[in-house]
């Protein structure tokens, strides 16, 4: 038997750092959507209670490091399953890029396994399981739109944010999260206005939620890394009507309403940035 389950991108809208925990996590207040950029897991079935996962990128670890790889093998010891899987990971949102790409792979993997092995599972049975591979793999379960609160698995769903197109653009390099959350002064960030923008989400208000994007892990990531910084500044000016860096970064992306517009500033950044992408919000 073999299946296969696309593994959206997602974005932060908001991403504010409240306190550091006892526990070394930071508590977090998050506003994150999928977008239509997506990874393929292809899930197939063996015998030999073995897992396997080949990566379409050489550079993507294929061990118990990938994320997806932890998630089957926790599904198979806590529910004894005998049978082993073959996992293929087509890459398509980049690596270390801020968009977790490797926690959408964990959830696609999720709910996949649960089809194939029969488990019955509930979607809220899978994001808890997820919670224990990594902050972002219980909103991946979900998908579409979610305020993210705790360590960023308790989820609460919004409605989707209007119609519009996103830009991503990634620098060649990648940023350790938890390098940046170490450098993070909570006490002198500025704050960002949650309430502020799940209103804006609400009342379907375009220019409302490019006004209040909001990342304080920018502060840390733009000193660390003035190649972030020169692609947020050249986003705005070509015309992007919101930008933000999402999660940890590098990956900054940019809210565009009209195509016409959608052009130039994808072209403008392609002049200098290899890794670019027009897709569009995933409304659910």
């Amino acid at each position: 038997m073999k299946c296969s389950v696309k593994a959206p991108a997602k974005i932060n809208l908001s991403l504010d750092a409240i306190r550091k925990r006892e526990d070394g996590y930071h508590e977090v207040e998050m506003i994150m959507t999928t977008v239509d950029l997506a990874d393929r897991i292809d899930l197939t079935l063996t015998e030999d209670g073995k897992i396997k996962v080949d990566v379409s990128e050489g550079f993507v670890p294929s061990d118990h490091r990938n994320l997806a790889y932890q998630a089957a093998s926790l599904l198979q010891e806590r529910y004894q399953v005998k049978q082993g899987v073959s996992i293929y990971i087509t890459k398509r949102i980049p690596v270390a890029a801020g968009l977790a790409g490797g926690s959408s792979d964990a959830a696609a993997t999720l709910k996949g396994l649960n089809d194939l092995w029969a488990l019955g599972l509930s979607l809220d049975e899978l994001a808890r399981i997820g919670a224990e591979i990594g902050s972002d793999v219980s909103f991946c379960v979900y998908g579409g739109t979610a305020l993210a609160t705790g360590r960023g698995e308790i989820i609460t769903h919004i409605e989707s944010p209007p119609s519009c197109w996103v830009i991503l653009a990634k620098p060649p390099i990648g940023v350790s999260t938890a390098d940046v959350y170490k450098r993070l002064k909570v006490e002198e960030v500025e704050h960002a206005k949650t309430e502020e923008m799940i209103k804006a989400i609400k009342n379907q208000d375009f220019n409302g939620i490019c006004d209040h994007l909001h990342n304080v892990l920018e502060t840390v990531t733009l000193e660390m890394h003035p190649e972030v910084r020169h692609i947020k500044e050249q986003m705005q000016r070509f015309g992007a009507d919101g930008v933000l860096m999402s999660g940890s970064g590098p990956t900054v992306f940019g809210l565009v309403e009209k195509e016409s517009r959608l052009h130039r500033v994808y072209n403008g950044l392609r002049g200098f940035c290899s890794d670019v992408h027009a897709v569009r919000l995933i409304r659910s």
